[in-house]
């Protein structure tokens, strides 16, 4: 009965139009208040003990990273050195793209910078080589979405705060159906382009390659630094982070002189204002999580799913059912600070190992990007592209298809996320 008024006042909240990170710290402190004895010192603990978390000061680190290297004329580099490896397939530049949002994934953890670095220089780029906008637009609001599942990644870090699993696990296991991925949106790409005839690019000569990947290695060697160093155990993932920051000010002013010293300061208040709303909605997901807890909620959810006779493979189509759904409704991190507490106790009970549980929800937040009514990507590409939500969803649909497609292989085949960071950190 509490979890039905709970989840009802929530409803009615976000309904009205509030954002999400007040509806959850409203819900909160009117049923604790109202309905139960729970003192007022306690939630107040709660909210600072909660982000009280060595992880979360991974957030602004990879922020400000990303940032830094979205303004310091990295993507330009990692596009042109994408172009001259792939322009030359049916769908060059198309492909190209996905191959930068790979790349560019693999050092700015966001999925929205992602789309916003790659799409606003390889989209008019596109567009002048005779490419429809819609296939374009298609192609770069999809595989914009690799920059939460490529790491480093920012919705991983909240799902390790959240449920207490290893970023460093994390990180690894993102690896492999990062790459996967890449590789079936860019199938996709390449068989549209091919039906339709799009147009190639003449093909580079090893010396322009050559020439492209060194204008491009300090960027790449980011990735390096970040998966290196925490692969070799130098230092942990919230240590990446903080050396990523200062690695990607460090290029991006010094290096490729794309910032200058006067635009530091504005990049570094896009990132703390961002920081900032990210901040407010754990710790109002944190308070989420502990009336969740004090009402028993993940326990009698789970031993209902017991005693119903759910197994794994029942358990995770709802999962994903549940998860799609609510990512009509709801951006990533939300949905990872609200479902993770709730779920992750009944996939423990059940057996699901919680890193490969981890990899199914980050996918699960990649499809929920791409798709309206609050696909975040979608909004992101519509700004650039100047094309309407509807214009758009449609542009997507193929490679949309193909990320569901992806999904049911994560979740239903646990060795493709969990063979590598078995393989570094052993059983």
């Amino acid at each position: 009965m509490n979890a039905a008024i709970i989840f009802v006042l929530l409803l009615v909240l976000m309904l009205t139009g509030m954002p999400v990170s007040i509806s959850l710290g409203l819900t909160v402190l009117t049923f604790l208040f109202t309905m139960t004895q729970v003192p007022v010192q306690s939630v107040a603990l709660k909210l600072f003990t909660g982000i009280e978390n060595f992880e979360i000061m991974a957030i602004p680190f990879f922020i400000l990273a990303g940032n830094f290297l979205t303004h310091g004329g990295v993507a330009r580099r990692m596009i042109n050195f994408a172009t001259s490896m792939v322009g030359h397939w049916h769908g060059g530049l198309a492909l190209a793209g996905v191959l930068a949002c790979a790349l560019f994934a693999a050092v700015s953890g966001s999925s929205p910078a992602t789309v916003v670095a790659i799409g606003s220089i390889l989209l008019p780029a596109m567009v002048r080589q005779g490419y429809p906008k819609r296939f374009g637009a298609g192609v770069i609001t999809t595989s914009g979405a690799l920059g939460i599942l490529i790491p480093p990644s920012i919705v991983m870090v909240m799902y390790s705060v959240s449920t207490n699993t290893s970023v460093g696990k994390l990180f690894m296991a993102g690896v492999i159906p990062g790459l996967m991925l890449a590789f079936f949106l860019g199938l996709t790409t390449w068989v549209l382009a091919k039906k339709n005839d799009y147009p190639r690019m003449p093909k580079a000569t090893w010396a322009e390659r050559g020439a492209a990947f060194r204008k491009s290695a300090w960027g790449l060697l980011l990735i390096v630094i970040v998966m290196g160093g925490i692969y070799t155990g130098i230092f942990t993932p919230t240590e990446a982070a903080a050396m990523s920051a200062v690695y990607a000010f460090v290029v991006a002013v010094f290096v490729y002189k794309d910032l200058s010293l006067k635009q530091v300061p504005k990049v570094l208040l896009d990132s703390a204002s961002m920081s900032a709303m990210l901040l407010y909605i754990i710790t109002n997901a944190v308070l989420f999580s502990f009336l969740m807890t004090s009402e028993n909620i993940p326990q009698a959810m789970a031993g209902w799913i017991m005693d119903a006779g759910f197994g794994q493979l029942t358990f995770l189509l709802v999962v994903n059912i549940l998860l799609l759904v609510a990512g009509n409704v709801m951006e990533p991190s939300s949905i990872v600070l609200i479902m993770a507490p709730i779920l992750f106790p009944v996939a423990r009970t059940l057996g699901i190992d919680p890193v490969h549980f981890g990899i199914i929800m980050v996918v699960n937040m990649e499809v929920g990007m791409c798709h309206p009514p609050v696909g975040l990507n979608l909004y992101v590409a519509s700004g650039i592209t100047k094309m309407g939500i509807t214009e758009l969803t449609k542009a997507v649909i193929p490679w949309l298809l193909t990320m569901i497609a992806f999904l049911g292989l994560v979740t239903y085949w646990p060795s493709l996320s969990l063979w590598l960071p078995n393989l570094v950190y052993g059983q």
